[in-house]
């Protein structure tokens, strides 16, 4: 009987198991280190020792813009993802892509995943101002606008305390290390159980 009832226990666990989709670029899919030290599966950790048990679906691409969100969406939606956090833009940022068409871009993969009943967290990326001053202000000031406007949850710097520093970065000074992902999973983490 014991142990009938822990495989019914096992079974509704897994059942019950929230689906979180990371949708992102290098940031996300851990570029430069294991794949399975980036920080999202450090945030399945976390939340899996206060008892919240999730499976992620990192649908992310090194090196990938806004532009191709939409189409990756498509097709993770078929794993059925109760929570999406949306982590493109940075690579957009810093190619100089017209803001315009980043935000319209990242505004479709939020109305397609809101339409499908998936909760929607947006991070908020920042760049040097490599394309001046004014394009460096936009562009920070397109997260909280889309925030606005689709009534997503945001969080305002997914590189919060990571970037610009040399001891979480890789020597490119771009991507996290793996000291620099965990810095992101507990930053991430918070907003991931808000949403569930």
């Amino acid at each position: 009987m014991n142990k009938l009832l822990l495989v019914l226990l096992i079974s509704f666990s897994a059942l019950a198991s929230n689906k979180v989709l990371f949708l992102g670029d290098s940031l996300t899919a851990g570029y430069g280190i294991d794949p399975e030290k980036a920080y999202p599966n450090l945030v399945r950790d976390i939340l899996k020792k206060e008892g919240i048990e999730i499976t992620v679906m990192n649908a992310s691409i090194s090196g990938s813009t806004s532009a191709s969100a939409v189409s990756r969406l498509k097709w993770s939606l078929r794993g059925k993802p109760d929570v999406m956090l949306l982590a493109l833009g940075a690579n957009d940022g810093l190619r100089g892509i017209k803001l315009h068409s980043t935000k319209d871009n990242l505004k479709k993969a939020i109305k397609l995943a809101k339409s499908k009943g998936v909760k929607v967290i947006l991070a908020g990326m920042q760049i040097p101002p490599n394309y001046g001053p004014e394009y460096t202000k936009e562009f920070k000031k397109m997260f909280p606008d889309l925030k606005k406007e689709e009534g997503v949850t945001l969080l305002p710097f997914l590189l919060k305390d990571v970037a610009g520093q040399r001891n979480l970065n890789l020597d490119d000074g771009i991507h996290p290390n793996e000291e620099g992902h965990k810095i992101i999973a507990k930053t991430v983490a918070p907003f991931i159980k808000g949403a569930l």
